[in-house]
């Protein structure tokens, strides 16, 4: 059964333009053009995902994100024109799972959709609280690759990696949503912290350092780039590459 998305945007081109990307990708979606509207469908109806804009008539997206957590807790991406740290931040802590900024790619708005939905539907699947479990305990592997996050060690098979903190919290990031494409702002984000003022090309240099001290020394591909979105290490498949 394909996901059902509330599209909630007041600029009606652009919210027919993702409607039909989205139905183009297999998803069913819905369209609100003002804050009030949005939050009706929201409560009354089921939705897997709702992409919301934050400028909208009536109720702002903030102030419709805040009510609908008291609610449900439909996963939420705030679709923003504005690219100050605190409305970012804002948005996060009312609840969303996620933001993009416009002007935005398509490709990587589907992208952040199909993460959403699939760390959503993870929380919620009880077939995966083995899983769940594991990463809990701080340790995640890729195949010889282990890293211990309270011990802040990373060994391939017996030998073992230093890493720089940020080279860890990379690499842990990574990990942590295998098969799942993470787009260099996430990564930034998450590696740098909301307050870093910097160029969003430091993430490819830190993928190079691991790729440098990993795979270059074991002879794998675990780092995959995808062109224009992001990076994404791919789950193990045996003998790499």
């Amino acid at each position: 059964m394909s996901a059902k998305i509330l599209i909630v945007e007041d600029e009606e081109k652009l919210a027919r333009f993702v409607e039909l990307e989205l139905r183009h990708e297999g998803y069913e979606t819905d369209k609100a053009f003002d804050g009030r509207t949005a939050l009706e469908k929201a409560v009354e109806e089921t939705y897997d995902l709702i992409l919301l804009d934050i400028m909208l008539p009536g109720l702002n997206g903030l102030e419709v994100l805040r009510r609908l957590q008291k609610e449900k807790q439909t996963p939420v991406i705030l679709l923003t024109a504005r690219d100050a740290v605190m409305d970012k931040v804002a948005g996060l802590d009312a609840g969303a799972v996620d933001y993009i900024t416009k002007p935005f790619a398509i490709e990587e708005l589907l992208a952040r959709i199909r993460v959403a939905l699939k760390l959503h539907h993870a929380a919620e699947d009880p077939a995966r609280d083995a899983e769940k479990e594991k990463t809990e305990k701080g340790v995640l592997t890729w195949g010889p690759l282990r890293l211990d996050e309270p011990r802040h060690r990373v060994t391939y098979g017996s030998h073992e990696i230093t890493l720089t903190n940020r080279e860890f919290v990379m690499l842990k990031t990574l990990l942590s949503n295998q098969d799942i494409v993470l787009s260099r702002e996430t990564l930034l984000n998450t590696v740098c912290g909301y307050d870093y003022v910097g160029e969003t090309n430091v993430i490819d240099v830190y993928v190079r350092f691991l790729r440098s001290k990993i795979d270059d020394v074991f002879s794998v591909r675990m780092i995959h780039t995808v062109r224009g979105v992001g990076y994404v290490i791919k789950p193990w498949e045996g003998d790499q590459p």
